[in-house]
């Protein structure tokens, strides 16, 4: 369930209430009227089937609630009613399955601005994963990946591309390429500092490295795998049952890609290079293709459940 709590113009109230009357799989509505201050109006609250969420709250924007008023919605991590399980039980599909547009578009815009803390985790993970290359170790490769933040990017793209938000896309693409040509420039002046104290030395990065060699080696298997994790990505952030290490899965050679990227240039290694870039490429584009995909079969199967509730 999702509680929302509203202040609404005094003179839009009544149609709220009515609003809220008619959707079916709301329960325990209240009105507190005069009870906002700032801005002043009335404040109104209820619970919604999650399901029914998108429906609701796109309802409370035609009546132009967020521009007038507030629309605050929070998760009810337990509710005990027998109202609200009613409620659950009238609404249309699975709460799992519902995409609640509006949370996955604010979501989007955070994740997807070019600050200084994505910038600081993208490089950090980059040189992470610098290290697992040269050393061939899979647990740091694995580490950089848990660090990576590129899937909010990722994600906005898929968002803006799906809901035809310009803006959105672009800053999304800016965060994505900016965090990655960034993090690449710091992890080449990393790798000539650990060569410098012979840490990191050619003859590690020329070896056969079992355990990572894939990362410069792009095949249909990364675009495969690309496009598998971008299915569980874009499901883990849309779904109620999202996973906290849904990231691992998105940044699969991407963020390792990157590295040895920049690894290889230090020492002049471009084939390595440019096969490592083909698979960051590679896997960016697989990521997104297979988001979009996965949002657009989202909304469809969503709309048509709707229509036949």
């Amino acid at each position: 369930m999702l509680h929302l709590r509203l202040i609404t113009p005094a003179d839009r109230t009544d149609d709220v209430v009515r609003l809220i009357d008619k959707t079916i799989g709301t329960a325990h509505l209240v009105v507190l009227p005069g009870a906002a201050r700032n801005p002043a109006g009335d404040v109104v609250l209820c619970d919604v089937a999650r399901e029914a969420g998108d429906e609701l709250i796109a309802g409370l924007r035609e009546l132009d609630l967020d521009r007038t008023g507030s629309i605050a919605v929070d998760n009810i991590d337990l509710s005990l009613s027998e109202r609200a399980d009613k409620a659950e039980a009238d609404a249309p599909g699975e709460g799992a399955d519902a995409v609640l547009w509006e949370h996955l578009a604010d979501a989007s815009h955070e994740e997807s601005t070019l600050s200084v803390t994505y910038v600081a985790f993208i490089t950090l993970a980059t040189m992470i994963a610098a290290c697992g290359v040269v050393l061939d170790n899979a647990i740091l490769i694995v580490g950089a990946m848990a660090v990576g933040p590129e899937f909010g990017p990722l994600a906005g793209i898929c968002t803006a591309i799906v809901r035809r938000a310009p803006r959105l896309a672009l800053r999304s693409l800016i965060a994505l390429l900016v965090g990655f040509a960034f993090a690449m420039l710091v992890t080449v002046g990393f790798s000539y500092f650990m060569d410098a104290v012979d840490l990191f030395t050619k003859v590690r990065l020329e070896a056969q490295r079992p355990n990572t060699n894939f990362i410069y080696q792009p095949d249909a298997f990364s675009f495969v795998v690309a496009v598998l994790a971008g299915i569980a990505g874009t499901l883990s952030l849309t779904s109620a049952k999202s996973g906290l290490l849904v990231g691992v899965a998105i940044s699969v050679t991407t963020v390792p890609a990157a590295a040895n990227a920049a690894v290889a240039f230090t020492y002049n290694e471009y084939r390595q290079a440019w096969g490592s870039t083909e698979q960051l490429l590679l896997n960016l584009l697989g990521i997104v293709l297979a988001g979009t995909l996965t949002l657009l079969a989202q909304k469809w199967l969503w709309s048509t459940q709707r229509r036949r509730a």
